[in-house]
């Protein structure tokens, strides 16, 4: 009866001792502390630098988030890497729900594809809350060349092996990507020419330096509208309420997509109630009128995806990449 009376009451101290620990090292969150939250200002990482595309993105949707909780949700620019230093201070901070990050498909899941060494396992290390909005690409062709549908261009690339060049902002984009994957898909062969920036590659279609380009819906739309370009299909799995005339590439084959998102997470063992209480708020302010009319004037589609649903995303962008990238014959560096 005395040892097992001694054996519980060492037990029960040495538990004792190790959630004290882990509580202070913010390896686990006070149950309490997280039915409370928010009690003080929430930061939220932004991986890029300041004024470009996430800021815009970013801070209206975290002004309303603010205003519903009653604490100042700030945007912190922690820019590097293409995104990954941002997103590695994230992962390593305390999982209590107030350093959060303003998530992008590159540094979550192409990075991982082409990166070496990463600072972080993005599905291990970061909890998905939801993705805020996902951007469509189109795929747009000089309107000089004799190609006026997706069919018309798989036909043409198949006549001439080798011979269609298209742009991209980038090896390793998704603009690069998705040339990468179609050509496996539709079993034709494009010569890919990377440029340092969306404007660069229009202004390469114009100029007939290229043929064919993926750029992103937003940014091309004028341009198509205008008749400089000519608008073939779009990457999404469905149409874009922006282009709706333009049919899906998944329409000819099934399951292609290749989009830009932002969306938000946390680090990895957050509590389950914040996550809950962030995401649905998130998902509230994206169904408003006016989040909707402000995004899709912008060529982005509100999305306010579930935990779950988020990280069934990420699950797929990281298997796409990955096989992308070894189509595209792409060494991680």
């Amino acid at each position: 009866m005395n040892f097992f009376s001694n054996f519980s009451s060492k037990c029960f101290l040495t538990c004792a001792k190790v959630l004290t620990l882990a509580y202070s090292c913010g390896l686990l969150v006070n149950p309490a502390a997280a039915a409370s939250y928010p009690e003080r200002p929430i930061t939220v990482i932004n991986p890029w630098t300041a004024g470009g595309p996430a800021d815009t993105v970013a801070r209206p949707v975290l002004e309303q988030l603010s205003a519903r909780l009653g604490q100042p949700v700030v945007l912190e620019n922690r820019a590097g890497a293409n995104g990954t230093i941002g997103s590695a201070y994230v992962a390593r901070a305390k999982p209590d729900g107030y350093t959060l990050l303003f998530s992008h498909v590159g540094p979550i899941t192409i990075s991982p594809a082409v990166q070496k060494n990463m600072p972080y396992d993005s599905t291990k290390d970061l909890a998905p809350i939801t993705q805020i909005v996902s951007a469509p690409n189109v795929l747009v062709v000089r309107p000089d060349l004799p190609i006026h549908s997706l069919g018309e261009f798989v036909a043409y690339a198949r006549s001439h092996p080798g011979e269609l060049s298209y742009g991209s902002v980038g090896p390793g984009s998704t603009t690069h990507l998705a040339g990468e994957i179609l050509s496996h898909q539709a079993g034709i062969e494009l010569l890919h020419v990377p440029y340092k920036g969306a404007a660069p590659v229009i202004t390469g279609l114009m100029g007939k330096e290229i043929d064919v380009a993926f750029l992103n819906a937003a940014g091309v739309k004028t341009y198509i509208e205008s008749g400089k370009l000519r608008g073939l299909a779009v990457t999404t799995l469905k149409r874009s309420t922006m282009l709706p005339e333009l049919p899906a590439i998944a329409e000819v084959y099934p399951g292609f997509e290749v989009n830009s998102w932002y969306g938000l997470m946390a680090p990895a063992g957050t509590p389950a109630p914040v996550i809950d209480l962030l995401q649905k708020n998130v998902a509230q302010i994206l169904k408003t009128p006016e989040m909707v009319t402000f995004f899709e004037q912008r060529g982005l589609a509100p999305e306010g995806t579930t935990p779950q649903e988020y990280a069934a995303q990420i699950r797929k962008d990281l298997q796409r990449w990955q096989e992308g990238v070894q189509q595209a014959g792409l060494e991680p560096q």
